[in-house]
């Protein structure tokens, strides 16, 4: 019997989710999906915040409490680790993927600070769902990530510039195949116990030095699976129902930035995640086919927190001005960020990598200023022009750039609400960066708020 005939009643019966010649249709449900195209600190908080006002369900795919993404309302900052930006809607459900790492005494301490901040305004954790197979961030794998920084230090003479909040630790967990997921937590609670005094064990055998309490961390631990407990769901599940069910506006947040993933970024200066567009797959159970449109988010000059290579940093009076007129501090760490011209070469190969849709510029405004600006457009090392962007970070460091140079608009952009009502030389400027890299500005940030976030189309 032929097999596709059992799925007659499919192609002809009026599903549409088989196609004619027995492949599947286009699935009436995508996700759409919000990606850092830099170093991070790109301000994709308020991209997702403004596509999440709609959203159904908007979900976390990767990463932990080491990113932080910034949400303006009502004059509120509202400041996000763990959680999905897309919390503020108190209509969509907030969904903490797979791919995510959680430490458990951040999430509810997150959650707990933005409700009051909101007055209540914001339904925290009421909406909130995990699937069963994150794995679990400890408090000894934060003091780990500590101590091998320090190490990293003392034997090389530098570190990776981690937020020492455990996530390197816990992926490396994930890896080694000993790692505790929210699963084991939720479940029998004597078992989790046992895997959780081998694991911590183990660190302490590698790390004799680290301080475990391992008896006050597992009652801590107890009580969090009972709050926890209810918010739990079968992840996969979760996703094909939304993915396959009626029509749902999902959006998908991702943390950290193409130039921090661990496959593709600046390695070994990156995060312990796929920040690309890939990590969507993998770290939602979401397959391929059901990724719609990406948006790339892209600061409209670059910056980059910690150490490892910048070709286009600017450390003089430029990087100081953009730094503080920018307020670059890291919304996880605080830490100063370093900065420089917008990096062309740098963006074009995270659209390789993603395939952006299109690109949401965000703090035009910070260059008001500037009587000129630059845009890196080529890289060339020992006079040879480089024709991709290189793996190798040595090489990356020894980098000269060849720029572009746009005159300044030298007023204030902050009150534009339309392309039009920009200045021709800022408009000049959004212009050029669309036709380097050969995808649509569909948004431009000149502001904090909502508002202040022009939609070209």
């Amino acid at each position: 019997q032929n097999p596709l005939k059992r799925y007659s009643g499919l192609r002809e019966g009026g599903s549409s989710s088989m196609a004619s010649d027995g492949s599947m249709a286009n699935p009436q449900n995508k996700v759409t999906v919000v990606l850092g195209a830099q170093w991070g600190d790109e301000g994709k908080g308020k991209v997702v915040d403004l596509l999440a006002m709609d959203a159904d369900i908007v979900c976390r795919c990767q990463g932990g409490n080491n990113a932080g993404h910034t949400v303006v309302v009502d004059s509120v900052e509202y400041d996000f680790h763990l959680l999905p930006s897309g919390v503020l809607n108190k209509k969509a459900v907030s969904f903490i993927g797979n791919g995510v790492v959680i430490h458990l005494p951040g999430l509810f301490e997150e959650a707990e600070k933005n409700l009051r901040k909101g007055k209540g305004k914001v339904m925290m954790c009421s909406v909130i769902d995990s699937p069963l197979h994150p794995p679990l961030v400890f408090n000894f794998h934060q003091a780990v990530d500590g101590i091998q920084e320090q190490q990293r230090q003392q034997q090389e003479g530098k570190n990776l510039g981690t937020t020492k909040k455990g996530i390197g630790p816990a992926y490396s967990s994930k890896a080694a195949r000993n790692g505790l997921r929210v699963c084991d937590l939720v479940s029998d609670f004597k078992v989790f116990e046992d895997k959780f005094r081998m694991l911590a064990e183990h660190f302490l055998t590698m790390y004799p030095n680290l301080n475990v309490d391992i008896d006050s961390e597992l009652e801590q631990l107890k009580a969090y699976a009972e709050r926890l407990r209810p918010l739990v769901t079968d992840g996969v599940y979760f996703m094909h129902k939304a993915l396959t069910g009626p029509s749902k506006k999902i959006l998908v947040e991702g943390a950290n930035a193409a130039l921090l993933d661990i496959d593709f970024g600046t390695y070994p200066f990156v995060t312990s995640s796929n920040c690309t567009v890939g990590g969507v797959c993998t770290g939602l159970g979401v397959p391929p086919s059901y990724v719609g449109r990406v948006y790339g988010v892209v600061k409209a000059y670059t910056t980059r927190v910690g150490v490892g290579a910048f070709p286009t940093e600017q450390d003089n009076e430029i990087g100081e001005l953009l730094q503080s007129k920018g307020r670059e501090f890291g919304v996880t760490t605080g830490r100063k960020r370093r900065c420089g011209w917008l990096d062309l070469i740098l963006v074009r190969y995270a659209h390789m990598v993603n395939g952006f849709s299109a690109i949401a510029l965000t703090k035009l405004d910070i260059l008001d200023t500037l009587p000129e600006i630059k845009v890196g457009v080529a890289y060339k090392v020992d006079g040879q022009p480089l024709p991709s962007f290189p793996a190798n970070m040595d090489v990356l460091m020894r980098v000269t750039v060849e720029y572009k140079t746009f005159p300044g608009w030298c007023c204030s952009t902050e009150a534009a609400r339309s392309f039009e009502e920009l200045p021709s030389q800022a408009q000049t400027y959004i212009r050029f960066i669309e036709d380097f890299l050969q995808v649509p500005v569909k948004w431009v940030g000149v502001g904090k708020s909502r508002e202040s976030m022009i939609k070209l189309f």
